[in-house]
């Protein structure tokens, strides 16, 4: 198959797929399923948490980075060789990760990792968007969003598993055989598709891009210790900021922006986008809070908390994957509202919990909470891609992917921050109370998402597919 492929030239579309849907999953699984190791690895290593929070933040600083260079990218070089060289560089960092005798090395491997995921990811979208038809995209915008749904839901759950039974090398050499596999599907079955144009790279842009995301996740990765007022982290974030501003008016400006600035000026994508932005935010921000509430709060051993997870994840999935089909049935605007209602009777729910709340009613919120976002989370994203044309498919997979790596590393500082103020505020002796109540802090912030998210849901056009 040649460069230039699109869908009335492929005939094994889910084949096509297959290689950077398991490549983009073990990337987004790798995101989160480190979060209930990081105790076992502080001790392994004896660091302090300020150093071990790095394997989280710096995967997700290089992820962050490389995202928009994705659609430079696929104009430079064919979508084989992108793809193959994304899942050799995962397995060449989890082998490095798993065999690490030190931090050193660990978090070396770990970076290496968030390379491949910030290649693959955004793949996956723009390969979609032009090789299934128009009739057919929302499913598969559907499935390729439970790829992103499914891996963050189902993470802790794998590693309490694997760490109830094997040490934490083992949540790396998990990684390895699946992507193996997804690289020999590469090989057999990805075609070409798009066009390679070799555009013109203004280095600046791109000094700008690692200067500016770079700052900024740093920044707000920092302040979850260090402290919102911190001089470094106001540094680091103001610094980003400016970066960014003037990043953004040059590729305004630009003949060949690496990131094309001016979709944000169709109403339709900007309204999806937002609502894609704060959806993520809220599963990360959950996701972060629900772990260490079932540990500390109701003082739940590391196994047992990864099987409560369990459901919540198997619901996410089968929602994902029904909301892309509402999509082509229903248009954007309905599943979005209803997904953002349901989230928000979910976050209420966590909200009401105690200390001594049993397991039952645990599992019970966060079910509802992975019913409305799932909902959500397709039709939005597939309603602010679908008002794009041709390669601008690219350009805005690339945008949308980086914001929820911006995004979500904000979203897990805030909620840092919302939980150790909730921890502060707690005038008792009880320690697991006083926990809670910083976790219901922390879920404040998640509500206010989701009530933002209901309001931009109001503003997507009513429509049919």
């Amino acid at each position: 198959m040649k460069t230039g492929q699109t869908s009335g030239t492929i005939e094994h579309h889910w084949l096509v797929m297959a290689s950077m849907m398991i490549g983009a999953f073990v990337g987004m699984l790798s995101e989160t399923s480190l979060n209930i190791a990081l105790p076992q690895l502080m001790q392994a290593f004896q660091i302090p948490a300020a150093s071990v929070q790095w394997l989280v933040t710096g995967y997700m600083l290089v992820i962050g980075i490389i995202l928009p260079f994705s659609s430079l990218l696929t104009k430079w070089f064919s979508t084989r060789q992108l793809v193959i060289f994304g899942l050799v560089d995962f397995i060449v960092g989890a082998v490095i990760a798993a065999l690490a005798p030190n931090f050193v090395i660990l978090l070396l491997g770990r970076m290496i990792q968030g390379l491949g995921t910030g290649i693959v990811l955004p793949l996956m979208f723009t390969v979609a968007m032009l090789i299934f038809p128009p009739q057919k995209l929302g499913t598969a915008m559907g499935v390729c969003a439970l790829v992103i749904m499914l891996a963050p839901a189902i993470g802790p759950t794998l590693t309490g598993i694997i760490l109830g039974k094997l040490s934490w090398n083992w949540v790396f050499w998990l990684f390895v055989p699946f992507l193996v596999l997804a690289l020999i599907l590469a090989l057999l079955y990805l075609p070409n598709v798009g066009q390679i144009t070799k555009p013109h790279v203004d280095v600046i842009s791109l000094l700008e891009s690692i200067l500016g995301f770079g700052c900024l996740v740093m920044g707000v990765s920092f302040a979850a210790e260090w402290g919102w007022s911190s001089p470094l982290v106001l540094a680091l974030i103001l610094g980003g900021i400016i970066i960014l501003g003037f990043y953004g008016y040059r590729q305004i400006h630009l003949e060949n922006p690496i990131i094309n600035l001016r979709l944000f000026s169709k109403r339709d994508f900007t309204v999806g986008a937002l609502c894609v932005m704060l959806d993520f935010a809220i599963i990360l921000s959950a996701m972060y809070l629900l772990p260490q509430y079932l540990q500390r709060g109701l003082l739940l051993p590391v196994a047992f908390t990864g099987m409560i997870m369990l459901p919540g994840g198997i619901v996410n999935a089968l929602v994902s994957a029904l909301s892309g089909r509402l999509f082509d049935e229903l248009g954007a605007r309905k599943p979005v509202i209803a997904g953002f209602l349901i989230a928000i009777v979910g976050i209420v729910l966590l909200l009401l919990s105690q200390s001594h709340s049993t397991v039952g009613y645990i599992i019970t919120a966060h079910v509802v909470l992975m019913i409305g976002c799932p909902l959500a989370m397709s039709p939005a994203q597939t309603h602010a891609l679908n008002s794009l044309k041709g390669l601008e498919s690219a350009d805005g997979s690339t945008i949308l992917n980086t914001l929820q790596q911006i995004i979500g590393a904000v979203a897990t500082a805030l909620a840092t921050s919302f939980l150790s103020w909730g921890q502060a505020a707690y005038q008792g002796t009880n320690h697991a109370a006083r926990f809670v109540n910083g976790v219901h802090f922390g879920l404040y912030f998640t509500l206010a998402l989701a009530v933002l998210g209901l309001v931009l849901g109001w503003l997507i056009k009513p429509q049919r597919r």
